[in-house]
């Protein structure tokens, strides 16, 4: 009973201290580039992670080859078919994601928290999963070019269809003449849930899990340390919890499409589910689930401590002048 009182209060305390109120549009700018930050250093991670996901797709364990085993021996299947700089594949296209996707994630969120949302048994929960809905959608068409340039590699470790683009702006230029505009947002169905289960379990556990690492007492109230132990909690519910969408979304955004814009292995996010479990096993639901961890674990400490820690900053430069 006393756990179950703490954490209550825990979600139930406000996502953002009095101290360290700031505006929505700066919640936008800060929530944008602490994603990006992270984007860098996490980038490689969501390469292998992605291949890993489109191995073997629709096709009976054991009856595939595995160019990608582990997330050691992945990494170095990517740096040899396409050298390093294979490891950052598709990181342009993922910073304007995590630009169009985390800052109207956070400008919402802070805008919730604002109207008092947050203060409300379940509320954390409702805007994170409201914000990232809308992120999600915003987002998308660079969340589709990503993961095709992404799985992009030569024909001997090749998984999933190919789409050979060139560049961002030449891959939304085909897609556009090829699909019309609404082709942009092709996959949106699966990145939405996938977004939004993602993003209220990432801010809720944040949020929840500041609170009682600061009620411990472990750290000083200010240490960044209060901050990192909030993310190392979150990032190990969000992997959870997210994973399965994430390999559906993955495969929505890079299957292959007719004349008309339709997807040629899955019409959705339910038809999606259930091919690849009945094909492949519910297992491969949890496909690439290590460096998915590793990617998500580190993405997610890094983004929301860069979000706290620029948060704090922003708030108390007004009163330096005082």
């Amino acid at each position: 009973m006393a756990c179950a009182v703490t954490l209550t209060q825990a979600q139930m305390a406000p996502a953002m201290d009095e101290g360290e109120t700031v505006s929505p549009a700066v919640d936008l700018v800060l929530g944008a580039s602490a994603c990006c930050l992270a984007c860098v250093f996490t980038n490689p991670l969501e390469v292998v992670k992605t291949r890993l996901q489109l191995q073997g797709e629709l096709q009976a364990p054991g009856t595939y080859p595995r160019p990608y085993q582990g997330f050691v021996s992945s990494i170095a299947a990517v740096a040899r078919a396409d050298g390093l700089c294979g490891l950052q594949k598709g990181l342009a296209a993922g910073l304007l994601y995590q630009g169009l996707m985390n800052g109207v994630r956070f400008y919402c969120y802070s805008l919730a928290c604002q109207a008092g949302l947050t203060q409300h048994p379940g509320g954390t929960v409702v805007a994170g999963a409201m914000a990232g809905a809308l992120g999600a959608f915003v987002g998308s068409p660079a969340y589709l070019v990503k993961t095709q340039l992404q799985a992009q590699t030569v024909a001997a470790v090749a998984v999933g269809h190919q789409h050979q683009h060139q560049t961002v702006l030449g891959a939304l230029e085909t897609i556009w003449r090829q699909q019309g505009f609404l082709g942009l947002w092709r996959g949106v169905g699966g990145a939405v849930p996938r977004v939004t289960v993602g993003s209220a379990t990432q801010l809720a556990t944040f949020t929840s899990a500041k609170a009682w690492v600061q009620e411990q007492q472990w750290f000083l109230e200010e240490s960044w340390l209060v901050a990192l132990a909030g993310g190392m909690i979150s990032s190990v519910a969000v992997a959870a919890v997210m994973t399965p969408l994430d390999v559906v979304s993955t495969r929505l955004y890079n299957q292959p499409v007719d004349r008309a814009g339709r997807g040629q292995l899955y019409k959705g996010l339910a038809d999606c589910l259930l091919k690849t479990c009945q094909q492949e096993g519910p297992l491969a639901l949890y496909k690439g689930l290590g460096p998915a961890y590793l990617r998500l674990g580190p993405h997610t400490i890094l983004s929301m401590f860069f979000w706290d820690e620029l948060r704090k900053l922003a708030a108390r430069t007004p009163h330096q002048g005082t």
